[in-house]
């Protein structure tokens, strides 16, 4: 695959325009394409965690840790086929399971068998089939502290990471009442790895939560982020210092951006700082302008010209931004015929 050091900027002039139907159905196919693999898998929906009492257990995950309870079912009696199945004890009973929003990530689900004739021990750290859940906040030793206020038993003290692709990263382990064991962790400033921009990166609550979900608003809040997100992203695209577009590109380009046209894919700010560079470079008194902006949901479809003052619209064009979490995901350019 080629990248943007291998073409030159003046092949970005002369790629043709395709119709707006055309480019959905392109971003319908290659979104769909690149999320399911053989299972359709999209994500995390929930992670399951039994508790010896139910109303311990939703007491914990209200009261202290601020999440919401949402759905419930049972009790459910289990059959003798099932509790085989699914390596349940003859002896126990009826399963009530319980769902929490928590904010911004997978759901919690908390399991309650009653008269469990389960194991009541908690696996040791290194058993196979131990677990945790980790939650992420903006000031873990804020958090240990109302923690211990709760009566929160913490397994030690905040540990900083020193080196390696988590370098950036605090964490410390703290315990339910019944004795699991949970993660507090932090990163405000990101982790290690993300700075020699992967291709991938992995997912935040951190990144979700800074930014706006624009599915939740209207559309007349909706046109206007989405104009203002246009307008900073000609401002990159205008901007001459490297510096401050690199900064500028930090606050709406998600990380692993990618840039596609017909013949190359730019993946990360460092590439597209770089072809922009280019093009300036190439065109030192032309200036990018908006002409017209549209959007729904998570796209944003921008008509734009490329001129001198003379003649603004020396060249012209149109681009689809794909949203992630408030952020430029994907960006799909699309230049029409140099007449």
């Amino acid at each position: 695959m080629k990248t943007i050091k291998n073409r030159s900027a003046r092949n970005i002039l002369v790629t043709p325009a395709i119709a707006f139907l055309s480019v959905v159905l392109f971003l319908t196919l290659s979104e769909k394409a690149s999320a399911q693999n053989g299972a359709g898998i999209q994500g995390v929906e929930h992670v399951g965690i039994n508790v010896p009492d139910l109303e311990k257990g939703v007491a914990f995950f209200t009261d202290v840790l601020g999440f919401t309870p949402v759905t419930q079912i049972g009790p459910l009696p289990l059959d003798a086929g099932w509790k085989q199945a699914n390596h349940v004890n003859p002896g126990t009973g009826a399963v009530t399971i319980k769902m929490f929003s928590a904010g911004t990530g997978a759901n919690i689900e908390i399991i309650c068998y009653a008269d469990s004739k389960g194991n009541k021990v908690q696996p040791n750290t290194d058993d196979v089939g131990a677990t945790h859940i980790a939650f992420y906040t903006t000031d873990i030793y804020a958090a240990v502290k109302y923690l211990k206020a709760k009566g929160v038993k913490i397994i030690g003290e905040p540990y900083v990471t020193q080196g390696g692709d988590t370098v950036g990263e605090t964490w410390v382990y703290f315990e339910t009442p019944w004795g699991s064991k949970l993660e507090l962790v932090s990163y405000p400033n990101g982790k290690g790895y993300e700075k020699i921009n992967p291709k991938v990166i992995l997912w935040s609550p951190k990144d979700a939560a800074e930014n706006t979900s624009f599915s939740s608003k209207n559309e007349v809040e909706n046109l206007s982020i989405n104009k203002a997100l246009v307008q900073r992203h000609l401002e990159i695209w205008n901007e001459k210092d490297q510096d401050t577009r690199t900064a500028a590109m930090a606050k709406i380009y998600a990380k692993n951006i990618e840039m596609v046209d017909r013949s190359f894919i730019a993946t990360g700010n460092d590439e597209i700082s770089k072809f922009v560079e280019e093009v300036q470079k190439k065109n030192p008194d032309f200036k990018f302008m908006a002409k017209s902006v549209e959007g729904h949901h998570n796209i944003i479809r921008l008509y734009w010209q490329f001129g001198p003052v003379s003649k603004p619209a020396t060249i012209t064009g149109m681009d689809i931004f794909v949203l992630e979490n408030g952020k430029v995901k994907k960006m799909y350019v699309f230049v029409d015929d140099v007449k």
